[in-house]
């Protein structure tokens, strides 16, 4: 009697709790991928509250403080125009986290219905969009957009868009694959049987089914879209003065790094931190968002 009694909790909260308490038990007990979330919750949290959280202007120039070092009225020290670096590391996030959402926005807009036409209907949309897809990523992706933002012009928008289109082959080929197995499950012929037109058949049976590899596959592609801003931002094609971001201070540091090298240190660990968060969460999601596994 004591351990049926013992053993029913377990049942309880074990296979027939929900879904997302599975998946948030699962995730919990990784304590990198969890670490990683409350980084970047605290980021976003950072970038909404940047005017109660920043202690100066960002923009605010004073030419007698410049290249300050640290300490004083200036926590993190002052760039070559005298404006406080904090101030500017923070509102940089809100730039830095809004453009890889662009980035993974525009590849997922073009990457998903691709994918789900080649993986559902096969023959000759799959060949002609996989060809498709196979010449995109034989382009370096910075090339790619570089490209782009020179027919455009430099911006924020443009810049992240032309690293949308380089992502769009990645979500193209998950959602492909993730298709091409889910429509020959036996729960896709059911719904054939009783009337399931193909418009209803992707939208409520496939879709939610290859989700959680999309959802795995842009956590990772935002750490990417950290790194492409920042790098297009360095070579001055992306984010434009005086906006701040965090790509930005990297290449003013850059500029005075013998003169002044503590303004590149903030910028350049807040991106590696990001970066990494976003590959551990992914890491993360990606384990918690399989499939059950069996207890011995």
């Amino acid at each position: 009697m004591t351990t049926a009694t013992a053993a029913e909790p377990e049942l309880v909260s074990g296979p027939t709790a929900g879904p997302f308490r599975r998946f948030t038990r699962r995730l919990v007990r990784q304590p990198l991928a969890f670490g990683s979330l409350l980084v970047i919750v605290l980021l976003v949290i950072t970038a909404l509250a940047a005017p109660l959280l920043a202690p100066m202007d960002p923009n605010a120039t004073d030419l007698v403080a410049r290249n300050q070092p640290p300490g004083g009225g200036h926590l993190l020290g002052t760039d070559d125009l005298g404006r406080d670096l904090l101030s500017r590391l923070i509102y940089g996030t809100r730039i830095t986290l809004m453009a890889p959402l662009i980035a993974v926005g525009v590849g997922a807009l073009i990457g998903v219905p691709a994918g789900l036409i080649a993986g559902f209907w096969g023959r000759t949309p799959d060949w002609l969009l996989s060809r498709l897809a196979d010449a995109m990523l034989s382009l370096p992706s910075l090339v790619l957009a570089m490209a782009i933002v020179a027919a455009r012009g430099p911006s924020t928008v443009n810049a992240m868009t032309a690293v949308g289109l380089a992502f769009s082959p990645r979500i193209f080929r998950v959602v492909r694959g993730a298709t091409m197995s889910v429509r020959h499950e036996v729960f896709i012929d059911a719904s054939r049987a009783i009337g399931c037109t193909t418009k209803r058949l992707i939208a409520v049976h496939v879709l939610p089914n290859v989700a959680a590899p999309l959802i795995v596959q842009a956590t990772v592609l935002l750490g990417f879209g950290v790194l492409a801003e920042a790098g297009l931002s360095f070579l001055g094609v992306g984010v434009q003065p005086p906006e701040a971001s965090w790509g930005v201070l990297l290449r003013r540091g850059f500029d005075n790094l013998y003169m002044a090298p503590f303004q590149s240190i903030p910028s350049g660990l807040a991106i590696t931190v990001l970066i990494l968060a976003f590959q551990f969460l992914g890491d993360g999601m990606r384990d918690s968002l399989g499939k059950e596994l069996r207890r011995a």
